[in-house]
């Protein structure tokens, strides 16, 4: 036998492995998972926020099995992403899969692929002890330079899944997969030449729970999964990694498509020694939402870097460029207020300085913006928002806030604390703001809430700052007391123009 044969051989036996592990996977999806359409359209969103996905970009999904998570990526993608869904079992195309899905049967990887380049690769539950280093080896190759992957494994240090394992053994039946830990898949994903390597332990809400009792989970499992120790035995592992290089150019294209939002935004960003991040996030604004942009208007609140001179040189270059340049004292809550008086689009759109990576996500804020709602806010905790390595004490905090919000004021919200907000210029111009500091976010999210706006939270993502970004000058302990001072007052307010009852 030659090298050539053996090493064909190892190939087919290797392939053998994924079209095993995908048939386990779809099974188990569809006879035990509580919430599987929910849990597929979380990843679905979880690729398309953590790469923030642009139109054009390509996809190819590995082992699709019966194409229920292609479907919502196609979904969450809004079919502009050509996606190429393998499978490596023999079976027909799915009846129900949406026609610009590319599906191949491959007996073998790359096989087919092996002349096409993708921008991101995502896989679930694939990575096998017995197959995996020839297989990321592969997924390397078939990427893009700056090419992204995104794989969901099954977590083998879960309580449950070892209960479950060990009751098999003893009714004699075997888990067929060899699966790996979080140590080993970092370990061998970085040999392969990947950068930017991002492994965490993710979700607390699988079988045996009933689905009523998984959604009663879902805001738990939020806390369990950013708490340190606790989150290494969730369900699943989510692996991000990029083939070098680290830095790479998005496509120029606009994502303006509201007739309604020409040169209707105003756009106010507080920044404090921002020179790294000011011009990025002008330029991205400018590039996928230049049709929509009034104005931009960087709000300097004293900053001690050079963030004034790039303002000034960034204003020199577009009159749409309009700095606010702050005295002390200084505070957030003063530079969004004074930011908010210089406003003068139809809508102003407030943000934080290193939001520039979220931009395509914006897209949906002014999507609903059109549907006649008075705010949008880019909420971290909706259903489907992508919240990673968040400081466990800021979610305890954001989350025990929002629970006597939702008590004392009687409404339904999320997260109307974000800094992310589209807001209609007559409701700004009506907010009462008093707060200097951070806690300006919840008036702006709770004081419309009870002037009766209509107010719509869509998902963004957020995942731990990098090195790259600056710091946060977010101190829990220091601006709390905020926070609770609006609630106070918001509540005090409500309860005095209640009407009262007749003796």
């Amino acid at each position: 036998m030659n090298l050539s044969s053996t090493i064909s051989d190892q190939n087919l036996a290797d392939t053998k492995v994924l079209g095993q592990r995908e048939k386990f996977r779809d099974q188990y999806w569809q006879k035990r998972d509580p919430i599987l359409k929910d849990r597929l359209l979380w990843r679905a969103q979880t690729l398309r926020h953590m790469v923030h996905l642009v139109p054009g970009q390509t996809i190819l999904e590995l082992g699709c099995g019966k194409g229920l998570f292609t479907k919502r990526l196609h979904q969450v993608s809004r079919g502009e992403n050509p996606i190429t869904a393998v499978t490596f079992n023999d079976d027909p195309r799915p009846a129900d899969l949406p026609e610009g899905v590319e599906y191949i049967v491959s007996t073998s990887v790359p096989g087919e692929l092996s002349e096409k380049k993708f921008d991101y690769i995502v896989a679930m539950d694939l990575l096998d002890k017995r197959n995996c280093a020839w297989m990321l080896q592969n997924v390397h190759q078939l990427l893009n330079p700056g090419g992204q992957i995104l794989f969901f494994e099954t977590n083998p240090w879960n309580i449950v899944l070892k209960f479950r394992q060990l009751l098999k053994n003893l009714a004699g039946k075997r888990d067929p997969r060899d699966l790996l830990n979080r140590s080993e898949l970092y370990e061998l994903i970085s040999e392969i030449g990947f950068i930017r390597i991002f492994a965490i332990c993710t979700d607390f809400v699988y079988a045996p729970l009933s689905r009523r009792l998984a959604w009663l989970l879902r805001n738990l499992s939020i806390l369990l999964e950013n708490a340190y120790g606790f989150r290494t035995l969730a369900g699943s592992i989510l692996i991000h990694a990029q083939k070098p290089p680290r830095v790479v150019e998005l496509p120029a294209i606009s994502l303006c498509e509201h007739k309604s939002l020409e040169r209707a935004i105003s756009v106010v960003i507080p920044c404090y020694n921002e020179e790294m991040n000011i011009i990025p996030l002008v330029n991205g604004l400018k590039q996928f939402f230049g049709d929509y942009i009034h104005e931009i208007i960087p709000v300097d609140d004293n900053s001690k870097d050079r963030t004034r001179e790039v303002m000034q040189k960034l204003a020199s270059e577009d009159p749409r460029i309009r700095p606010v340049y702050r005295t002390p004292p200084g505070g957030v809550g003063r530079a969004i207020t004074d930011g908010y008086r210089a406003a003068t689009g139809k809508y102003i759109l407030s943000m934080d300085c290193d939001f520039q990576h979220l931009l395509p996500e914006i897209r949906d804020m002014f999507d609903a913006a059109t549907l006649g709602f008075d705010v949008v806010v880019g909420s971290r905790f909706s259903r489907h928002s992508v919240l990673l390595n968040y400081p466990f004490f800021k979610i305890l905090a954001n989350r025990g806030f929002h629970f006597l919000a939702v008590l004392l004021l009687g409404r339904h919200f999320r997260d109307l604390t974000n800094n992310l907000k589209l807001i209609k210029r007559e409701v700004v111009e009506q907010l009462d703001l008093s707060q200097p500091g951070f806690a300006i976010n919840a008036e702006t999210g709770l004081l419309p809430l009870m002037m009766g706006c209509s107010i719509r939270e869509v998902p963004v993502s957020w995942i731990n700052r990098t090195p790259d970004m600056g710091g946060s000058s977010f101190k829990l302990v220091k601006v709390g007391g905020g926070y609770w001072q609006v609630l106070w007052k918001i509540v005090k307010k409500r309860w005095s123009s209640s009407p009262k009852k007749s003796r």
